[in-house]
């Protein structure tokens, strides 16, 4: 989000605050919700795809609802008032084709009226067949799960990536010889999908509340967490979500001060120290030019710190506007870079994500292995487990080669630190009898956790293997 669109939200998430009313509240964070996925996503060279992906957006969660959810709730009179409302601002998005000076909250000219109302009918129909079953199979999760994934990794994977550029330039008869693979950018979807897969897997599990479509929505797509998270649990959220507009708006008066600082903390850690590191920090091009040691080190801490303060920034801005509309999103940084090894760092840096994968990846997989009747030993199966998860945690950022050096190179830091940890646990207790010894310890292990995931942002900022071992021959002084 640009400083313009953060201060606007907050303005509107103040004023609303100011003006609350019975009801009012989780209406206006669903309909704000709405518009704002569509206000945020970039123009694409494709045309209308920044109108399309919003929109499918909503009809993935829509139909993900419909299939998690229970009977009794998904009759609810409120669910059809829900679908109208949501309908008819996209409706009225789309109208702003005919009349350009409307057109604020779209990146370019919405399409042809006909094909949004073609969706509308095929989603509505999809819908009604649904609600025709007697009984919903475990199939129909099944397959909202590979939905989700396949959507996923065609926009994870540049090929795949490349081939559904191509072919939506096909449908709008657009050049084919100018397709490329960052065509399509799907704004936000790396973090709904993770929503929609919690919610999906949690609903075979057994373990998934009941919430009616608009609560379902605004959790999805919650404009404040929509573009860099935090990645909340469905329970967690609607516990806030259903509190009365009453409770919030006393709550809200104390809660105000704290909301301030936040946001203006996450804007000035965003828009104040995260840019001005840019100017120095790591990148394709400088990581060629600069051929000293010291300098090389001076970019690669540049880009380290740039990296937290500006996730941790935007983290701050989320729950800061979040807090002003009585949501209360979950933490996602906590000092990482002063933990004093790679396992604390890992339980501190973008912690909702690592949670996530930890509940849907990480201890599944890791109960399955246990659950072999001639189970592999106790070290491998660290190795693989934790090696597995990191590599994942890079697919999320795409299914490069960069990203697969960065995944393996902390799944066998952690591994390393397991087993390190495990043979020198008893000794270093031992010897670290005093303050200072201990202090020497903590203070050891911080730099030594730092200068790892430092050096492996290496892979995460640069684009290639081959500049990225340049880069770190330089930081040893083997090359110039």
């Amino acid at each position: 989000m640009a400083l313009e669109n953060i201060l606007i939200l907050a303005a509107a998430s103040l004023l609303w605050g100011a003006l609350l009313r019975e009801r009012g509240r989780t209406w206006f964070m669903l309909i704000a919700s709405v518009l704002v996925i569509f206000w945020l996503q970039p123009a694409l060279p494709i045309r209308g795809a920044d109108f399309w992906a919003p929109l499918a957006t909503l009809v993935l969660v829509v139909l993900t609802w419909y299939i998690t959810t229970d009977d009794e709730t998904r009759k609810g009179r409120k669910n059809i008032i829900v679908l109208l409302i949501v309908a008819g601002v996209v409706l009225l998005l789309n109208l702003a084709r005919f009349v350009p000076q409307l057109q604020i909250f779209t990146a370019s000219r919405p399409p042809q009226l006909e094909t949004t109302l073609l969706i509308f009918l095929v989603t509505g129909l999809t819908l009604l067949a649904l609600s025709r079953l007697t009984r919903f199979s475990a199939s129909f999760l099944t397959a909202g799960l590979i939905l989700t994934i396949g959507l996923f990794l065609t926009l994870k994977v540049p090929a795949l990536t490349y081939w559904t550029s191509y072919f939506l330039r096909t449908l709008t008869y657009q050049s084919l010889d100018a397709t490329r693979n960052t065509d399509f950018a799907w704004l936000g979807f790396s973090y709904v999908a993770f929503r929609l897969l919690h919610t999906i897997r949690d609903r075979q599990m057994g373990r998934l509340p009941s919430v009616d479509l608009g609560e379902y929505l605004t959790y999805v797509i919650f404009f404040p967490a929509f573009t860099a998270g935090p990645i909340d649990r469905l329970e967690r959220f609607i516990k806030d979500l259903r509190r009365s507009d009453c409770e919030v708006l006393a709550e809200g008066q104390s809660d105000l001060p704290t909301a301030s600082q936040r946001l203006l903390l996450g804007t000035f850690k965003k828009f104040v120290i995260a840019d001005a590191l840019a100017l120095i920090a790591l990148n394709d091009t400088n990581a060629t030019q600069v051929t000293s040691t010291f300098w090389m080190w001076v970019i690669v801490y540049a880009y380290a710190f740039q990296i937290y303060f500006d996730f941790s920034g935007y983290t701050d801005i989320a729950l800061g506007i979040a807090q002003l509309l009585g949501i209360k999103l979950p933490e996602n940084f906590a000092s990482p870079y002063l933990k004093p090894n790679l396992t604390q760092f890992w339980n501190n840096w973008h912690m909702t994500l690592t949670q996530w994968f930890r509940a849907y990846f990480f201890n599944p997989i890791t109960r399955w292995l246990r659950s072999w009747q001639k189970p592999m030993s106790i070290p491998m199966m660290i190795l693989l487990t934790q090696v597995a998860t990191m590599l994942l945690i890079g697919f999320w950022h795409g299914v490069i080669w960069n990203f697969t050096l960065w995944g393996v190179w902390h799944g066998l830091g952690l591994f390393i630190h397991n087993r390190w940890n495990d043979m020198t646990k008893a000794k270093a207790a031992a010897w670290a009898t005093t303050s200072t010894k201990q202090a020497i310890l903590n203070i050891s292990g911080i730099l030594l956790t730092f200068h790892f995931v430092a050096i492996g942002w290496i892979f995460f900022a640069l684009s290639s293997p081959v500049t990225s071992w340049q880069v770190i021959q330089k930081l040893l002084g083997l090359s110039f």
